[in-house]
């Protein structure tokens, strides 16, 4: 036994601190309380928990998690729209969407919810022309084309201005669902109409 343990063996025991009789293998512990400090943490804690808990779950009136993230996605939402809304619309921005596989797919929602009466659900056209072909009615079916005819309609035809109905953000996605997933897939619907392009 080196002479710090046995020194420490040596030592005599406080029996004052002693937990009474409990004894292990030789080896008996004192009753340490714990430090004022880890009480204070855990009682301060033990409170604040229970104040949360009535704050947000008992009278309801704290802001959840998920309410905030969804004031936060509105707010940036309204953002993104206002910004749209001042964007001068152009070939060159079109064409950042139609490579940008989120727009085109928030494209396929509003089409999906807007457009699939009348042109179809693959864009073959019902009463509304046949979108796949390459043959267009207005324009020469390039994004700019469609795009002028999406947001201004074809009052004559029954197209409706869906300028006034959807959002810009809306509108430019529908046209970059068209041009990316729907012109030149050639589905089985209405005849050709109009000019045939390129």
């Amino acid at each position: 036994m080196s002479p710090a343990k046995k020194a420490q063996a040596e030592a005599p025991v406080d029996q004052d601190l002693l937990i009474g009789d409990h004894e292990y293998d030789g080896i008996q512990e004192y009753d340490n309380p714990l430090p004022r400090w880890w009480k204070l943490i855990f009682w301060g804690s033990f409170f604040f928990a229970i104040g949360y808990l009535f704050h947000y779950h008992v009278t309801g009136n704290g802001t959840s998690v998920a309410e905030a993230y969804a004031a936060d996605m509105k707010e940036a939402e309204e953002a993104e729209a206002k910004r749209a809304a001042a964007e001068v619309v152009t070939p060159e921005s079109l064409q950042k969407l139609i490579d940008n596989p989120s727009a085109v797919t928030e494209g396929q929602g509003v089409f999906t919810a807007r457009c699939v009466a009348c042109h179809g659900d693959k864009g073959q056209g019902i009463v509304g022309p046949n979108l796949t072909d390459n043959s267009w009615i207005h324009g020469a079916g390039k994004p700019m084309d469609i795009y002028k005819v999406v947001s201004e309609g074809v009052a004559a035809k029954g197209m409706p201005a869906w300028s006034k109905q959807l959002t810009p953000k809306e509108l430019r996605s529908v046209v970059a669902y068209v041009v990316k997933d729907l012109k030149g897939t050639n589905a089985a619907g209405k005849p050709p109409e109009g000019n045939p392009v390129e």
